[in-house]
């Protein structure tokens, strides 16, 4: 039976904490702070292994780790049931922090550069995750990259995941998500602003929206592009159609997470052999649920299904 499998070159032991307004003062007084595992692909590990609880190899998240806020990450994930191949660093593993302003709704994201990698550690990292992809897996690369780890590092991973017969799914930015690119994945999920630099122009429009997807399908750099939009909802484009999904109206408690639930409400249903549509439908409920979530950035499956039901989405070619 085929699998997932989550890269993170650059996780993270996220802190979260919440306050009325952020003023510059001495001190601001925050609510307690809350810890959770971080980096993209270990969020759409652990939403995945919230979809599918009963299996085992649901997903398997494979990241770097160092030192002891490594330990509590590798820890935080087994709390969870996430099953995890963590490889070894001599650096330490960095921490993020977030805080939302109750009064406005903002999300003020704090991310500090992660430890440097050498080659043999990035090595050992990508060594370890192709020794365990096979054919028809999927396997997703989600976050930045660290220092010290070369800016064609997702292209040699493209190459190598296309030679196992398994298919990539990408969510980065910037000079490493041009690079992979021009290899070929199977699905890229940019922002509206990745999109944006990607194109090398401001895209105001939905028809400018379809334009630029539709020319990374014609160059055959990505078979499916998903577009996040946040609160203009979302843009899926391949070469049989495009849709366009509105956002599902909800209490929005944080950002933080929607687009890892996203990718892994999308991937979820992918996997489910669901229809385009209904794959987009699902990354919205996903999305959706997370970000109405008042105790984690994660997904309810509950909610997600639920919220799947209010999903609007449209064909659109």
């Amino acid at each position: 039976m085929s699998k997932v499998l989550t890269l993170t070159m650059n996780p993270a032991l996220d802190l979260s904490t919440s306050i009325d307004k952020v003023v510059h003062t001495d001190k601001l007084r925050c609510t307690a702070a809350k810890t959770q595992p971080g980096g993209g692909g270990i969020n759409v590990a652990r939403v995945l292994s919230r979809l599918n609880p009963n299996s085992a190899e649901a997903c398997i998240a494979v990241y770097p780790v160092g030192g002891l806020t490594g330990q509590l990450l590798v820890q935080a994930l087994k709390v969870e049931d996430v099953r995890s191949e963590p490889v070894p660093i001599s650096g330490e593993t960095r921490e993020a922090f977030s805080v939302h302003e109750t009064s406005s709704g903002k999300d003020f994201r704090f991310l500090l550069p992660g430890p440097t990698l050498i080659p043999a550690e990035w090595q050992a990292c990508l060594n370890k995750l192709l020794n365990l992809t096979h054919t028809d897996d999927t396997v997703i690369a989600s976050g930045s990259l660290p220092p010290g780890v070369p800016d064609d590092f997702f292209a040699h991973l493209a190459t190598a995941v296309k030679e196992k017969g398994a298919r990539l799914v990408l969510d980065s930015s910037g000079v490493p998500l041009k690079l992979a690119l021009q290899t070929g994945v199977y699905l890229v999920k940019p922002s509206l602003r990745e999109l944006e630099e990607l194109a090398g122009q401001a895209l105001e429009t939905e028809a400018q929206w379809r334009s630029a997807a539709q020319l990374l399908l014609d160059a055959q750099q990505a078979e499916i592009v998903a577009v996040s939009l946040g609160a203009e909802g979302a843009l899926v484009a391949t070469p049989t159609g495009i849709w366009r999904a509105t956002a599902i109206p909800v209490n929005v408690v944080s950002t933080v997470g929607a687009g890892d639930n996203f990718v892994a409400g999308f991937v979820w249903a992918l996997r489910n052999q669901e229809p385009l549509e209904q794959c987009l439908s699902y990354a919205m409920a996903s999305a959706a649920a997370a970000v109405m979530n008042q105790d984690s950035s994660l997904c309810d499956p509950e909610s997600m299904h639920r919220l799947h039901l209010q999903a609007h989405v449209t064909r659109l070619s």
